[in-house]
């Protein structure tokens, strides 16, 4: 297949879709020169160019310079929160499903020297080890069909909470204190339930699941959730009976208790693999025992994957299939952590200061839900709203026009695909 190859320099006027969605969120730029910024940056970060930073982006995008774009992620009066709430309203705004799964997941960006906020060796799951690097906290809502972020926030490890020298200097508010990653995941979700964003069900990574205090929390809010948890998570099949580590009782199942479920297409056709589910008892972080699902997924036959283990707060009554779909919603948080590092930039950001790095990631957040709200009323306006979650990365590269890189252009070849 051939294709034009797609120019790195932006166009000189907005893109009118663009300029129509950011339309209703100028109320919260009392000064044109901000909204223009932000237009320009919004612009910036949809280009094809590889490097995403305030002096790489004044460099391909006419009409602005790198202390217009700098003085937006710093100087500027604007509430980045109240502009992340209008974004997330106005995509709930859209038709969908309304079965959406909020899912909490961490990301990691490397980082030199120790003078960017929040920066310090820690793990990062996204790099796999630990490392100098930046840690988020992110919460994204999930269906089948559409997904998109809601918010983030950077975690502050306790040196840099309680350094009042380094605070200072990078701008960090007086009312952050040093926080857990779990406690700043239920802190997300304490917003998105006063934003009355509707839900079914809550999932995340291991590192969530595999804490018990973490799990009363969800379940003081009544929230539903599917969390995989370790192998050595600890449960009881019975009150009766002594504890026991997850994969050792999901072992000893027999083969007629498994069942083979699918949940979404893939690259090379539907995802299945083989599930068992028991009704058993975990340890509350006040040392009571709570009833649950434990449920247990190993590769079907064809498949390829690791042995995973899932526990679940959902009622008696629920089919494990939806069990199932539910926590391999996860992929499209993934999706997203990838499309906006190496499409939108997320992990480019070059200054060191609290309300940068937050304005940026909001920023981008918008740039992403831009391609998202687009996408699906190309959907919308074919009468198909699809078997999967949209992703910018999604097929082939598209031919871009001489004049800069066409968003409407990128969205309807993605669509084909």
């Amino acid at each position: 297949m051939v294709t034009t190859p797609r120019l790195p320099h932006a166009p000189s006027a907005p893109l009118p879709e663009l300029e129509a969605f950011l339309e209703p969120l100028h109320v919260h730029f009392k000064r044109s020169e901000s909204r223009h910024a932000m237009e320009r940056y919004l612009t910036g970060l949809l280009t094809e160019h590889p490097n995403k930073n305030c002096d790489t982006l004044a460099q391909v995008v006419p009409g602005t310079s790198e202390q217009s774009l700098q003085g937006l992620l710093t100087n500027m009066r604007w509430d980045e929160h109240a502009l992340n709430n209008q974004r997330v309203a106005r995509l709930h705004a859209l038709r969908t499903e309304g079965d959406g799964v909020l899912i909490i997941d961490d990301m990691g960006f490397p980082k030199q020297g120790n003078a960017s906020v929040g920066v310090a060796r820690q793990y990062s799951g996204a790099l796999g080890k630990v490392d100098n690097c930046q840690v988020t906290v992110n919460l994204t809502y999930a269906e089948r069909t559409i997904a998109w972020p809601l918010a983030t926030r950077l975690y502050l490890p306790e040196k840099w909470a309680n350094d009042a020298a380094r605070r200072t200097k990078a701008h960090v508010p007086d009312e952050v204190r040093f926080q857990t990653k779990a406690e700043i995941a239920l802190d997300l979700l304490d917003w998105a339930l006063a934003e009355g964003i509707p839900f079914v069900a809550v999932t995340s990574d291991a590192d969530y699941g595999d804490q018990p205090f973490f799990l009363d929390q969800l379940e003081r809010r009544t929230l539903r959730y599917v969390m995989p948890v370790r192998r050595d998570f600890t449960v009881r099949a019975s009150l009766e009976r002594g504890s026991e580590r997850a994969d050792a009782l999901i072992a000893a199942q027999p083969k007629r208790a498994w069942q083979t479920l699918s949940w979404r297409e893939g690259s090379k056709g539907r995802l299945r693999a083989r599930f068992v589910a028991l009704r058993c008892w975990r340890q509350s972080d006040s040392v009571r025992w709570v009833e649950g699902w434990l449920i247990g997924e190993v590769p079907a036959r064809g498949q390829a994957g690791d042995p995973r283990w899932y526990w679940s707060n959902f009622p008696l009554e629920t089919p494990l299939a939806r069990l199932v779909e539910y926590a391999h919603r996860r992929h499209q948080v993934e999706r997203f952590h990838q499309d906006a590092k190496t499409l939108l930039g997320w992990d480019q950001y070059q200054g060191r200061r609290w309300d940068g790095f937050h304005r940026h990631a909001v920023l981008v957040m918008l740039a992403y839900s831009f391609l998202v709200w687009s996408e699906w009323q190309q959907r919308a306006q074919r009468g198909n709203p699809g078997r999967r979650a949209f992703s910018p990365s999604a097929g082939s590269p598209t031919p871009i026009p001489g004049g800069g890189p066409s968003a409407g252009a990128r969205l309807a070849a993605s669509a084909c695909h």
